[in-house]
């Protein structure tokens, strides 16, 4: 199933693997089901795809066609994909049949960005609302209002467990679940899950505020904006710690990685900081346009970018390991499963490369010891980030990020 594909290197773009032209238009998003066997993109061309992502040969597995505009966001959770669409609503499918078991109306524009608790999907639109749904029969249980522009980046934090809690630790607002939005009317709010209630506002940018980010225990945020700044909060109080200055255009995606944060920029550049003194520690060069994606494993930081270009770094001294070039168009999405990268671009194709041998390759002749900046940095001594940290859009298993 699926569109025309093409296998092998050719010496232009030698790590190139596999071409699947299934999408009919660009690709807008792509996700990885929690085992990192099935990749899931969703298009222009108003439908979802699944892909094999173990097997031999990625193949096309399951088309999913229903919505009546493109496609802006997806997961994948248990057997389910979810999607969410231009056309105002989000629709649940069975990945086993294709089929689709649930569609969910309410909002009044197009949907932006979604993330799934398992038992909650929640979404954020230019509506100027956020909404929480039940993740079983696709009730609205919730609608987040109080931005005055769209709604684009969220954050879910769960209430600590009381095991958990400590002096130091002060829960938000009595044991609730927190949202957190961020909005085009350069305003972050943090909600009250039960109540709907807004409980702060975090006002300080002067721009839109693209991505958002927080430390490993919920308790400090990160929000990058169209001002060229990514600040940092204090959750609890909502008052500005920090202002990370050094991009020279709109900050457009973030991680957060132990003590340190990754930044894409409109700039063409992306860039490392220590959260906690807000200095720039790299810079990674080398792109001709936006970085949209930045995604850090094993001591590597991958790019997505608007030259059609995907690139890869060594994440603690900057310098460019692999260049995967080979899009037609701009770079939309990637993900990295078991030695291969998976690209999504505008041109409609889903890119399988060559993504073996980088790390060994950093680590050959640099064992020099710089022990002390890399605890700090919360990095091993190969510069790699410590296992519990890789590739993965959450903090640790409760705090779920877009």
């Amino acid at each position: 199933m699926g569109g025309c594909t093409s296998k092998g290197k050719n010496k232009k773009n030698s790590f190139l693997l596999e071409v699947h032209e299934g999408h009919e238009m660009g690709i807008n998003c792509m996700a990885l089901s929690e085992d990192g066997s099935v990749i899931a993109t969703g298009s222009e061309d108003k439908t979802a795809r699944l892909w094999s992502a173990k097997t031999e040969y990625c193949e096309c597995i399951g088309i999913l066609k229903g919505h009546e505009e493109y496609i802006n966001c997806i997961v994948i959770e248990d057997c389910y994909v979810v999607t969410g669409s231009a056309d105002k609503t989000m629709r649940k499918w069975d990945v086993s049949t294709c089929e689709c078991v649930l569609i969910c109306r309410g909002h009044t524009s197009v949907i932006y960005r979604m993330i799934c608790t398992g038992d909650f999907l929640f979404t954020s639109s230019y509506d100027r609302t956020a909404r929480c749904w039940d993740f079983d029969n696709g009730e609205c249980l919730r609608v987040f209002r109080g931005h005055k522009r769209g709604v684009y980046p969220l954050i879910f934090i769960p209430a600590d467990d009381e095991e958990d809690l400590v002096d130091d630790h002060v829960d938000l607002d009595g044991g609730t679940d927190i949202l957190i939005t961020g909005s085009a009317d350069s305003t972050a709010r943090s909600w009250n899950f039960e109540t709907g209630q807004c409980m702060k506002v975090f006002k300080g940018h002067t721009g839109a505020i693209t991505c958002m980010a927080t430390d490993n225990v919920g308790r400090v945020l990160f929000t990058g904006s169209t001002d060229n700044t990514v600040r940092s909060w204090n959750l609890i109080k909502a008052e500005s710690m920090k202002i990370f200055e050094g991009h020279t255009a709109s900050v457009i995606c973030m991680q957060v990685v132990n003590k340190m944060m990754y930044t894409g920029s409109s700039d063409h550049t992306g860039r490392a900081w220590v959260t906690e003194f807000g200095d720039c520690t790299r810079v990674y060069k080398g792109h001709k346009h936006t970085v949209s994606v930045i995604k850090v494993r094993d001591g590597l930081v991958y790019t997505a970018c608007g030259d059609g270009v995907a690139r890869c770094y060594d994440a603690k001294s900057g310098s460019q390991k692999r260049e995967f070039n080979g899009s037609t168009s701009s770079v939309s999405a990637l993900q990295v499963v078991d030695g291969r990268l998976f690209t999504g671009s505008f041109d409609g194709c889903l890119r399988v490369w060559d993504a073996t041998g980088i790390k060994e390759e950093t680590l050959f002749g640099k064992e020099e010891s710089k022990d002390k900046e890399m605890k700090e940095n919360g990095q091993t001594k190969g510069g790699g980030i410590q296992d519990n940290q890789v590739d993965s859009n959450q903090n640790n298993n409760k705090i779920m990020i877009e």
